[in-house]
């Protein structure tokens, strides 16, 4: 039983289920890109994930209009270094829209009209064409799917868009989307991106109660129907990185979404099998999620090159089922 890794050979791509997007084992997610941090870093990391085999990019129109600054500055930063390179088509390009205005988070935005603004922003802000993979960003439960489903639909068929998934949305209306979907012969979902990370979560303590977390049914579906998963927060905004230097989950710049015993021994865990298999803490932490039983692609947000760098290193790792199992329970395998 071992963990494979070709951390230092040519990282192969892995093919989305039912699509023809091939992406890198981890997806570059530019929440911070062109805001916390400035463009000339932004390119830098871009060129150095770009440099290094990477080439899906995760960004959203809402991203980051929580701070006074330029609306939907992640997309215009990504389209301005595209342009600049000129390798849009190399690149996967995901993007999210109807997310609620930030003000009022619960109004959802998901009419004909409001899709179809998002998503032609989005293409202007990306300097592109298409967008290989729309995100809906949210959900409105008061919606039919179906209505949902045709608008995305008629955007694939006039080419703005190439597939589209949903985040936050929760299971039960995955699957009436889905059925929909099959009954008309329509594209449905083709990925799912939700909180989900080695850590657990303490879901009564999560703000934003629109967020959907990964849970044992949901993971269950998507080992029956294939498919893929593109977790967000998939190093738990560095829970393990700051208790491996004294911070407790929910001690002084902690989050108390991931304060629990639970996580504290996932945090001993990961590190004896980083001793055992001579990894790094990263590798595990995202191995994890590399190496669940369909296909998952973890999204990264790095301040620098050494948190790019460390992140990047988990690209061909695979550990067995048995370690995989191993830090959920403590279960060491025989």
């Amino acid at each position: 039983m071992i963990a494979e890794t070709i951390a230092d050979k040519i990282v192969d791509k892995i093919a989305i289920p039912g699509t023809t997007l091939e992406v890198f084992p981890i997806c570059f997610g530019t929440c911070d890109i062109g805001s916390k941090i400035d463009e000339r870093t932004s390119f830098d990391l871009l060129d150095r994930y770009h440099e290094r085999g990477g080439n899906f990019l995760d960004s959203a129109a809402v991203y980051a209009n929580w701070l006074p600054i330029e609306n939907s500055i992640s997309e215009k930063t990504v389209g301005k270094w595209m342009k600049a390179r000129g390798n849009r088509q190399a690149l996967i390009v995901a993007t999210k829209g109807a997310h609620p205005d930030l003000a009022t988070m619960h109004i959802p935005r998901m009419s004909r009209r409001e899709i179809e603004s998002d998503l032609h922003d989005s293409l202007r802000h990306l300097q592109t064409d298409t967008i290989d993979l729309y995100w809906l960003h949210r959900d409105d439960v008061s919606r039919p799917v179906g209505d949902i489903l045709e608008v995305l639909n008629e955007q694939v068929q006039v080419g703005k868009i190439r597939h589209f998934g949903c985040s936050n949305w929760t299971l039960a209306r995955m699957q009436l989307a889905q059925a929909y979907a099959n009954e008309r012969g329509l594209q449905g979902f083709v990925a799912n991106q939700m909180l989900w990370s080695l850590a657990t979560v303490e879901v009564e303590a999560i703000a934003d109660k629109s967020t959907v977390v990964m849970d044992e049914t949901m993971r269950d579906y998507h080992q029956s129907s294939g498919l893929a998963a593109i977790p967000y927060s998939s190093q738990a905004q560095g829970l393990f990185y700051k208790m491996e230097h004294g911070t407790p989950p929910g001690g002084v710049g902690g989050d108390a979404r991931y304060d629990s015993s639970t996580n504290v021994g996932r945090y001993w865990r990961l590190h004896r099998l980083a001793t055992e298999l001579l990894l790094q803490p990263t590798q595990v932490i995202l191995g994890y999620l590399i190496s669940q039983p369909f296909t998952t692609i973890p999204i990264v947000g790095c301040q620098n090159r050494t948190q790019l760098d460390d992140s990047l290193k988990a690209a061909g790792i695979h550990l067995a089922s048995e370690y995989v199992t191993f830090l959920e329970t403590g279960v060491w395998p025989n």
